[in-house]
């Protein structure tokens, strides 16, 4: 690789390009991401009470969050689908098709009646939106990371590919914060009886900004050369000059070529998910119902946290550069499995300074930490042909056990008589398991993340 492969952009040109790119990533992520976190807030204040009404609260919150987890289980199937056609056909097209998908089931689910109006087809109709909203969210986090990571230098997608993933604590902040806005202007009957869906509906707005901005970004670099690349291969196999075998899907591909790659990222992803998971849907509903502290207290904590959070990501992204990838989602591991006890004992203080302290330090040094860096050192892990399948297929995978964490956290905490100490204790084991998964993870990338595949020739390393 030459030196110019590995510098900055030095045009302004390049760089405003840079520029929208990352703008773009950013813009969809945010409008999905607030889409998801909504629906957990939902979960934990609102849809207990409204959708399963006909429950005791405690599993009617049950109920709720079982609910929130079956987007989880679609989220899988989505990276599959759109990981294939943004392989195949193209990281922008893929994520325009992903962030119609979830803006549009997210605004549906602000019109949907309540169980008082429709009975049981209103939480079956809540959990049908709630599988559309993952499916496309399935696709999303791949693209996004990739739409900036393969635009970016080489020696900076640490960084720039960390600006991507601030959409992830902007998108809790702005839900954490309409949803406070809700509950300060309204009284509890009116943000029973339909402030809850304010939340919901302002995601049309959103899409139509999303979908502006990703209209008039360009195609990355790595696979705009990748793809001249095969088809350049294909015309020779055509002309009879080169025998080429026949082409797999990008899931089988990456199955052959990625079998340890692929375990390893799953392992490391759960803690990330685990913990995020922990910390906004299941203790917000903690502090709030269990604890009987009011919504005021956690929505505050979580929107502070959040807001630190998203400075975090690309001070996490540019320190990675430095240090590496590893290095960083190491200490994001290590940190969530120190924390996690000290958070419900924060927590159970009942301190409103305590409590905000707890939201803000955990999730900032555990999956903040780990989320920041996490798309660049996974997308080390893959080449380009299967890579956005690589990201999505590790990511949605492993999500299922984060969107099902609410749902086994609220089992732990009846288990354990309302003491939260289970709860914690599940969620420093998946730290655990997560940190030996990074540091088996192979420090050396596969060729196609650091030289663009610019210049034909072996691996960094053999799959």
């Amino acid at each position: 690789m030459n030196e110019q492969d590995k510098s900055a952009p030095q045009s302004p040109f390049e760089k405003k390009k840079l520029r929208r790119v990352v703008a773009a990533s950013f813009a969809g992520a945010l409008l999905e991401w607030y889409d998801f976190f909504i629906f957990g807030t939902a979960s934990g204040l609102i849809f207990n009470r409204l959708f399963f009404s006909n429950a005791d609260p405690t599993l009617g919150m049950i109920a709720a969050f079982a609910t929130f987890g079956v987007g989880f289980l679609a989220r899988p199937l989505g990276g599959i689908v759109f990981g294939h056609f943004g392989d195949r056909v193209g990281r922008k097209s893929t994520l325009i098709a992903t962030l119609i998908i979830t803006g549009g089931a997210t605004f549906l689910i602000g019109l949907l009646p309540t169980y008082q109006s429709i009975g049981i087809w209103a939480p079956i109709l809540l959990a049908t939106l709630r599988l559309v909203q993952g499916f496309g969210l399935g696709g999303e986090y791949g693209g996004a990371a990739l739409m900036t990571i393969e635009s970016a230098p080489y020696e900076q997608r640490g960084f720039w590919g960390a600006l991507p993933q601030m959409a992830a604590s902007a998108g809790i902040m702005l839900a954490t914060g309409v949803f406070a806005l809700c509950n300060l202007v309204f009284t509890e009957q009116e943000l029973l009886a339909w402030g809850w869906r304010i939340p919901f509906l302002l995601s049309a707005v959103m899409l139509i900004v999303g979908l502006l901005i990703r209209l008039h970004v360009e195609e990355t670099l790595d696979f705009s050369q990748a793809k001249a690349k095969h088809a350049k291969a294909k015309t020779d196999a055509a002309r009879g000059t080169v025998t080429r075998p026949k082409e797999a899907l990008p899931i089988v591909e990456l199955f052959r070529g990625h079998p340890r790659e692929i375990v390893l990222a799953l392992g490391a992803r759960l803690a990330e998910t685990v913990s995020s998971n922990i910390i906004n849907a299941f203790g917000i509903a903690y502090v709030s119902t269990q604890l009987a502290l009011g919504r005021e207290l956690p929505l505050t904590g979580m929107l502070i946290a959040s807001f630190v959070g998203i400075g975090m990501c690309p001070l996490a992204g540019w320190i990675s550069d430095r240090v590496g990838q590893r290095a960083v989602y190491m200490a994001g591991a290590i940190a969530t499995l120190l924390l996690i006890f000290p958070f419900f004992m924060l927590l159970n203080s009942g301190n409103a300074t305590l409590v905000c302290l707890a939201f803000l330090v955990t999730y900032n040094l555990g999956p903040t930490l780990m989320f920041a860096v996490q798309p660049t050192m996974f997308a080390r892990m893959f080449r380009t042909r299967v890579r956005y399948s690589g990201l999505s297929f590790a990511y949605q995978f492993s999500a299922i056990l984060g969107g099902l964490t609410p749902l086994i956290a609220a089992t732990l905490l009846a288990v354990g008589g309302g003491a939260p100490w289970l709860v914690a204790g599940y969620g420093a084991v998946i730290a655990l398991l997560s940190f030996i998964s990074v540091v088996l993870v192979d420090p050396a990338p596969v060729r196609g993340v650091d030289d663009h595949l610019a210049h034909a020739g072996e691996d960094v390393r053999s799959n």
